[in-house]
């Protein structure tokens, strides 16, 4: 580190340097956030180009190569040459940070690109990118590295197409993963379809190879987007409510501001909010605005109509938002947003528009629907109560902690350190598996509280309800930071890190649902902190040459005997010249072994194929993701392509209600392992062949070579060899594990197995929550048809 520090020490990055050396500042993170960012920021030009009424489709295609493209019919990114610059336009554009479109309001009267600095980003982060455009009666190609152009803007000849087509490979030294998720970007480009349904911009998002393929076109707008999020949710009034306006604001510039909303029987506010179609997951001056509006005209209609008894508590904003789902979309010219990512709106203005033309317009609206205003104040009163009534609990329950010693339950058996971001809080099922973990435990950092049985299910249950649960109240008192999005406080948090060990049977998993609801619900910052963590008890301890080693399942444990058998032993080819010893013999071992498991699974699989029978319909190298079987018994296997689902399509409707569709999620990995035969040079057919031949001669160490007729055999002989010599203990719960082989399987930081709790998609998140722990039976049901075949873990 050098002492001096003067000009010499002044660093000056040139061009995208800086993107590159810091690509969080503009990106976020480097993780998958910030991958996907990437393709969002590109989508974003080409949504900016429909709000500008240009474009009508965007299409986003993720390449074989790890690369993806964005394509969209708009205007075509400019190809004249820069007057100030010198070079193309396109160039400056990709290689220049703070230069764009949309600093003034003449290219483009609203957009979600406001810094200029997006599509640069992207430019810099990629390993490769390309892009081609088609405008002004030309088609053009440039191609970039890093930042850094590879090739100068050429005319490709003449086109009568217009739109940008921008293909990139992200840098894999800069990205921690390079690999795109489907889901992770079909959630935010079906969001964009939602708000830009009424344009009728049509986004579609496919995978190069026809493995998957999506369409979202929603012609109602935000009406449908809410009507999506209540999907699984009982509705309180059958019409979604929809507010749209367009005033000016003190500059004279346009504000348009888009509203639909509609209680359902929750006891939960979920809005969505969104400026120039970001989704500004933060809020800002365009929510506090729509909350004030809603409060003011709901609490005047109340009022005027004496909804509200003097006896009662006056409802809060809070209880005029339980059960609300809303969409509230916002068009500026001039947003001003916290940061690069644009998660939360500044300007002060807007508040004031959005309150005003809320409260106006839904006054107008109750009033002429009285039924609908009772309804939503109705709901509002029932709140309050709950809400009184939660207030009281929680006072109740401050006050018995109060007197309890030192503030916590008496079930919490605290660690020593008061380094928090160090500390653990493992909850445990079970006063017995506690006990084994508070003497299992490392005093100084691991704290332990056991919980009694099942706790409540928060998702049916009102606020004051869940505070009257025993097990809930010591749950909050040991962690500190309090509930609710209100009060729940990260920074008083008691511990760094919240371990939610359970049995790995269906009761433990049931548990775990049950706490992972508690925290979804009422500690969602813990969740998307980061906070949470899944410990992996094991399900075997294996003994040998006086050596332990836990095994975490049936497959670990499979693969596990495979290799102690493996070490010592060569199988020759004997109608062939193949050897098979080392690693070469473990990892052909290794997919015969898993294939065998598959073939087991497929004959008691009620979808009627074995797995013969499924190989055997591969197109090429890839197998089929879905099949039909019609009414009549004949059926046809449908592949990754578009055109099986096209196949299905052009059946008549009667075919269509009639006939089962069946799922093959199995089929990426029984792809790798057919690869890995394939490499081997030994193909599936031969696996089990019709004669009795020996086919293979298999040595051990030190004894007599054995010729056995084909490969699984070959796998059960050396299986069945690993376990000579081997102790093997399964243990059925936490239960049955004394202290040291607790502490030496699942909470020794140095050898333990644990697995985060990660937040992708919040709006998901609270779907699959409603769906699978709410009151309503019909949606769980259907849930469950739809994604029985697609089971791979299942204690019945």
């Amino acid at each position: 580190m050098s002492k001096t520090y003067d000009s010499s020490s002044i660093q000056v990055l040139e061009g995208l340097e800086a993107v590159r050396k810091r690509p969080a500042m503009y990106i976020g993170d480097t993780s998958t956030k910030g991958l996907h960012h990437c393709v969002f920021e590109v989508v974003d030009n080409s949504i900016d180009e429909a709000l500008a009424g240009f474009a009508s489709f965007v299409r986003v295609t993720l390449n074989t190569d790890g690369s993806v493209t964005v394509e969209d019919d708009g205007r075509g990114i400019p190809v004249d040459v820069h007057k100030t610059e010198g070079v193309p336009a396109v160039e400056v554009i990709l290689c220049k940070l703070h230069a764009g479109g949309k600093f003034d309001k003449d290219t483009y009267k609203v957009s979600g690109g406001l810094h200029g600095v997006g599509v640069s980003c992207v430019n810099a982060l990629a390993e490769s990118l390309e892009v081609e455009i088609h405008r002004d009666g030309g088609a053009h190609r440039q191609t970039f590295s890093r930042g850094v152009k590879t090739m100068e803007l050429e005319r490709l000849g003449d086109s009568d197409r217009h739109g940008t087509k921008l293909t990139f490979k992200p840098d894999a030294t800069i990205f921690d993963t390079v690999e795109f998720v489907y889901d992770s970007l079909s959630r935010r480009l079906r969001e964009m379809a939602f708000l830009m349904g009424s344009s009728g911009l049509v986004i579609e998002l496919s995978t190069e190879n026809g493995e998957r393929s999506d369409t979202y076109e929603y012609p109602g707008g935000l009406v449908d987007y809410v009507e999506f999020i209540n999907e699984n949710k009982q509705a309180l009034h059958e019409k979604v409510i929809s507010i749209s306006a367009t005033t000016e604001d003190s500059q004279g510039n346009a504000v348009d501001v888009d509203l639909a909303m509609q209680y359902n029987d929750t006891y939960r506010e979920d809005v969505h909010c969104f400026v120039n179609s970001i989704n500004t997951t933060e809020g800002g001056t365009h929510l506090s605005g729509f909350r004030a509006g809603l409060t003011r005209a709901l609490n005047n209609y109340a009022k005027r109509e004496s909804l509200i008894k003097a006896n009662e508590v006056p409802p809060s904003g809070d209880d005029f938002r339980e059960g609300l789902a809303c969409v509230l979309s916002v068009k500026l010219a001039d947003p001003q947003f916290e940061s690069q990512t644009k998660i939360k709106l500044g300007n002060r203005e807007v508040e004031g528009i959005v309150a005003s033309i809320v409260q106006e317009q839904l006054t107008t609206l109750i009033e002429e629907t009285p039924s609908l205003g009772k309804t939503m104040v109705n709901k509002a009163v029932l709140a309050a109560r709950a809400r009184d009534a939660a207030r009281r609990q929680r006072d109740l329950v401050r006050r018995k902690g109060a007197l309890a010693s030192g503030n916590l339950p008496g079930k919490l058996a605290d660690c020593q350190s008061k380094q928090r971001d160090e500390t653990e809080l493992y909850l445990v099922e079970g006063d017995s598996a506690g006990g084994t973990a508070k003497m299992a435990r490392d005093r100084v950092f691991q704290a332990i509280l056991p919980l009694r049985g099942k706790i409540l299910n928060v998702e049916k249950a009102r606020l004051d309800k869940m505070l009257n649960h025993e097990e809930i109240q010591i749950l909050i008192t040991a962690l500190g930071a309090g509930f609710g999005a209100d009060e729940f406080d990260l920074e008083k948090l008691r511990y760094g890190k919240i371990i939610v060990m359970t049995d790995a049977d269906v009761d433990g998993s049931h548990i775990r649902t049950l706490l992972l609801t508690f925290f979804f619900r009422q500690m969602r910052e813990l969740v998307e902190a980061g906070r949470i963590y899944i410990a992996a008890p094991p399900l075997y301890k294996l003994k040998r040459k006086g050596k332990e080693r836990y095994i975490l399942d049936e497959r670990e444990m499979r693969r596990t005997l495979l290799d102690i058998a493996v070490e010592g032993a060569r199988v020759e080819s004997i109608l062939g010249e193949d050897l098979f010893e080392g690693d070469t013999l473990r990892e052909l071992m290794d997919a015969v072994q898993q294939l065998e498991h598959f073939r087991e699974e497929f004959a008691d699989d009620r979808r009627g194929l074995s797995l013969a029978q499924y190989v055997a319909a591969a197109d090429g190298e890839r197998l089929p993701r879905r099949r039909v079987r019609l009414a009549d018994g004949s059926a046809e296997i449908f592949h990754t392509s578009a055109a099986g689902a096209v196949r299905f399509e052009e059946l008549s409707a009667d075919d269509q209600a009639h006939a089962d569709l069946f799922a093959y999620p199995e089929a990426d990995e029984i792809e790798t392992l057919l690869a890995t035969l394939s490499k081997h040079k030994v193909r599936f057919v031969d696996l089990h062949p019709d004669d009795e031949t020996a086919r293979y001669r298999v040595t051990e160490d030190g004894e007599e070579p054995i010729e056995l007729n084909d490969l699984p055999a070959v796998v059960a002989f050396l299986r069945e060899a690993g376990e000579k010599g081997v102790d093997i203990q399964r243990y059925k719960g936490l239960g049955e594990m004394n202290a040291e082989q607790l502490w030496e399987s699942t909470m020794d930081p140095e050898r333990r197995t644990l697995f985060p709790v990660v937040l992708e998609d919040a709006m998901v998140a609270d779907q699959l929550f409603s769906t699978l722990m709410g009151p309503g039976v019909e949606p769980r049901r259907e849930y469950i048809e739809k994604h029985a075949l697609e089971v791979r873990n299942l204690d019945v």
